[in-house]
């Protein structure tokens, strides 16, 4: 298939959706089809690169002020369309509705192109040929604020050949120099403040049971948190690890013993599904998709959103408990096994090729239904010649009418 990508948010930005995006394409491109992904560039030049089998085109774009790492193109119309027409998309898949996101759906509409959009947030769109979320939770939402296009959830799934339970590296747990004699709680989430890092620092203040907290990516707010970890004398208890490359993101689950989110924005959370296929108990907050991954006392436990002394509870109950983590470990694999990311790639496959399909018959149709308007023209015209009519005849044709 031939299948365009259009995301306003791309790597080397950090985040879920960079990722996901990314992985989308690389894995298509892998099965074979041909991908371009449309991106912002991070200058004012246009490039275009293969990055991993993968077309990259980025627009020339400016960084938004009020938003870290995130660019706005300068509004590309006229390239993209000409960049549209050129490729030739069997589908087009838009991943943010930002900026490209609503070049891409005009541009696409004009063309007759078919368009998926999926929601990692929480606007929605309407003038689409199909809607997904990769939840319910986040489906539902959009049908709260009025979808009317056709949808479904489809996971962002997780790898389970590369995420998946496994020996300690104590090679890495030296490089970020974790203590080995206390339980690990992993913390992987952007550093932003929607995602609520300080309430598990303050959680970790109120904790009863010793353990070590790691705190894994950057993001805007780490100064803040930094500072914070600082005021409540935790510097022996918290590490920041800074971002994590994607070859160390395994291991470094691996050396967890237990996984926290503490963030009140997720729709899905890419983290928390790869913390879960490697065997770990989830302490999360009960807020919007999380608790569609954790299960309350069966693989984790969900403590309301914002209430640090609840969390500190829950993380208690789990360090403590060695058999309790291997239960919930056990738990977790069990559910993260349905977000098998190849069985996500072939739900994915089946929906472009019946959305192509559809448009291409319906091209088809219109293009018969022309001919045969034309033809039936064309023989109305032979066998309705204008005659010369006098002013007699349409007097009787006027007769007969009104007598009718």
């Amino acid at each position: 298939m031939r299948i365009m990508i259009v995301t306003d948010q791309y790597p080397p930005m950090v985040g879920g959706v960079p990722t996901v995006t990314q992985k989308l394409a690389v894995d298509f491109a892998n099965r074979g089809d041909q991908v371009w992904v449309v991106a912002p560039s991070s200058g004012q030049r246009d490039v275009h690169r293969l990055e991993q089998k993968v077309h990259v085109y980025r627009f020339a774009s400016f960084e938004w002020p009020t938003y870290e790492d995130l660019r706005i193109p300068f509004l590309p119309i006229l390239p993209f369309r000409r960049l549209l027409k050129r490729i030739d998309p069997d589908i087009i898949h838009i991943h943010s509705p930002i900026v490209l996101g609503n070049i891409a759906q005009i541009v696409a509409g004009s063309l007759r192109k078919p368009v998926i959009v999926t929601n990692h947030y929480l606007p929605f769109c309407n003038r689409c040929e199909y809607v997904t979320a990769p939840t319910m939770t986040a489906l539902n939402l959009l049908y709260e604020h009025g979808l009317r296009a056709p949808a479904q959830a489809i996971s962002n799934g997780v790898d389970l050949k590369k995420f998946s339970p496994g020996e300690h590296d104590k090679r890495l747990r030296q490089y970020f120099n974790l203590p080995q004699d206390r339980p690990l709680i992993l913390s992987v989430n952007r550093l932003s403040q929607e995602k609520r890092i300080d309430v598990l620092i303050d959680a970790v203040a109120k904790m009863t049971r010793d353990a070590h907290i790691a705190i894994a990516s950057t993001g805007p707010a780490e100064v803040a948190l930094r500072a914070r970890v600082e005021e409540l004398n935790l510097t022996d208890t918290v590490s920041f690890l800074g971002f994590i490359h994607d070859k160390d993101l395994a291991p470094l689950y691996r050396l967890a013993d237990v996984f926290a989110i503490p963030s009140e924005a997720e729709l899905q959370s890419l983290a928390t599904m790869e913390a879960m296929a490697c065997g770990l108990p989830v302490v999360a907050a009960d807020a919007y998709a999380l608790p569609e991954l954790v299960h309350h006392e069966i693989n984790g436990y969900l403590f309301q959103r914002g209430n640090s002394e609840e969390m500190a509870h829950y993380l208690d109950l789990v360090v403590r408990d060695k058999g309790l983590r291997k239960q919930m470990g056990t738990k977790s694999l069990e559910i993260i096994a349905k977000h098998d990311r190849t069985q996500v790639l072939d739900q994915w496959e089946v929906l472009y090729r019946r959305l192509s399909n559809e448009f291409l018959e319906a091209k088809e149709r219109r293009l018969r239904h022309h001919r045969e308007r034309k033809r039936a023209g064309y023989v109305r015209y032979r066998k309705t010649r204008p005659r010369i009519v006098r002013t007699s005849d349409l007097a009787i044709d006027q007769r007969f009418a009104t007598e009718e």
